[in-house]
């Protein structure tokens, strides 16, 4: 049997200007950053849907409905806006599903979330990411800050492993974990477990959520916050094959 995961997010466009004496002119550059992410789940047997930040705006499913057809859905460096303004309303004023509670509703009924952390998720870079108090904040195992909540570590912060080694998202995984540059400070809520943290800090927490489950992963799945000696650590797709097999009660991940 097939397991679908969908990621959106984790992917941007960098608009340079170059200026030369007198002269100046203008580049853009398309990028993405799931690559690493988007091996590890498929060398576990996942199906991965990847939805790029522009294509999401108008393509991630309106629906509760749409979204279960996903036994994982994972956010990672979308903010909360590609979510809620999708183009036909933004530009023409059309009533659509607000996505966020779709998104919600799906965890509360069986799905599997996940939230990996960036400068547009969480609260993000300038508070722009914009999850605090919004449905998909009930959704998750932690209560975030409603200002900016990065914390840049560009001296590097080793993750440690809490009272629970072999909790089943970690059961894949050992030894010490590489440093990495920075992640969104958040709060566990009182019924979630934490069972990674960073800088005295929650890294990964599980929780659940109505019938469904959902992890949130604080620091970023690809560089600048991850590394390359993270993404490239052995424990790196054992933990995110662990990860998404537990917050989609796969039989490995009970």
């Amino acid at each position: 049997m097939s397991k679908r995961v969908l990621i959106a997010g984790e992917s941007w466009v960098t608009h340079s200007i170059h200026t030369k004496g007198f002269d100046s002119f203008t580049t853009t550059e398309y990028n993405e950053g799931v690559r690493w992410l988007k091996a590890a789940l498929e060398g576990g047997g996942w199906d991965v849907t990847f939805l790029p930040n522009h294509l999401a705006a108008r393509d991630f499913p309106q629906t509760r409905e749409a979204l279960a057809t996903y036994d994982v859905v994972m956010l990672s460096d979308i903010g909360a806006n590609t979510l809620l303004l999708h183009p036909d309303t933004f530009v023409r004023s059309v009533p659509l599903p607000n996505r966020l509670v779709s998104l919600r509703d799906y965890v509360k009924n069986g799905g599997g979330l996940v939230m990996i952390g960036g400068y547009l998720t969480f609260q993000g870079i300038e508070a722009k990411g914009k999850y605090a108090g919004s449905p998909v904040e009930e959704a998750l195992p932690v209560m975030l800050h409603h200002h900016d909540d990065r914390v840049e570590s560009p001296q590097g912060v080793v993750p440690h492993v809490g009272d629970n080694p072999t909790h089943p998202i970690l059961a894949g995984v050992s030894g010490e974990w590489p440093a990495l540059l920075g992640y969104n400070e958040v709060a566990a809520k009182p019924d979630a477990e934490v069972l990674v943290r960073v800088g005295g800090d929650p890294l990964v927490v599980a929780g659940t959520y109505g019938e469904g489950r959902s992890v949130a992963f604080t620091s970023d799945c690809g560089p600048h916050w991850a590394p390359p000696p993270f993404v490239d650590w052995a424990g790196y797709a054992p933990l995110w094959n662990g990860i998404a097999n537990w917050v989609a009660k796969n039989e490995a991940g009970k």
